[in-house]
């Protein structure tokens, strides 16, 4: 990367952290960032998820959670997108009691999950067959007033279809065992 001694901020930063990460060069984005860290320069939580998103998508799921793990230290807050990158990768991994405890300390601290990050977290868990904390992140959707999305919508659908999910459907939320009755 050539710098002809101009003072970047950190969105020109960003912009070429996005651009190599797009461009798979996952190596020189790391390295840039790391020299990002000894710099006298306020790093924020859009470029600390640039990296933990491009390193879990580069298969390096050790160093995004170790820099999950040091945002605090640096004075940042983690923001719902930070939040939703970690879980995606705790359910990923089968860390499901990881994850709960990793969603309440979110909600705890005043980050609320939005309607894409639990349809999201309801599809991973469904896609493992993982139906009953489906069913829970399902009624925290219905708590928030948030609505399924189509995606969400197809797929329990389409798990009720097969017969050895069946007797799950009772253990969902009422509202939702609509969808087991709709395919009859």
């Amino acid at each position: 990367m050539i710098n002809n001694g101009t003072k970047w901020d950190i969105y020109t930063y960003n912009i070429i952290l996005i651009e190599l990460c797009k461009n798979n060069c996952l190596d020189e984005a790391f390295k840039i960032f790391q020299s990002l860290c000894s710099k006298d320069l306020q790093l924020d939580i859009f470029t600390i998820n640039i990296m933990i998103g491009a390193l879990l998508k580069g298969g390096r799921k050790e160093d995004s959670m170790d820099l999950f793990a040091t945002i605090f230290a640096n004075g940042l807050v983690p923001d719902v997108v930070t939040y939703s990158l970690i879980a995606e990768n705790l359910i990923e991994e089968g860390s499901l009691e990881e994850f709960n405890s990793m969603f309440s300390a979110m909600e705890k601290s005043g980050t609320a999950p939005n309607p894409r990050m639990l349809n999201a977290l309801v599809r991973r868990l469904l896609h493992r067959s993982d139906i009953s904390r489906a069913g829970a992140y399902l009624s925290k959707l219905d708590e928030k007033n948030f609505s399924l999305e189509a995606s969400t919508t197809s797929m329990l659908m389409s798990l009720f279809s097969r017969e050895e999910y069946q007797h799950h459907a009772k253990s969902m939320p009422e509202k939702y065992r609509v969808l087991n009755e709709a395919k009859k």
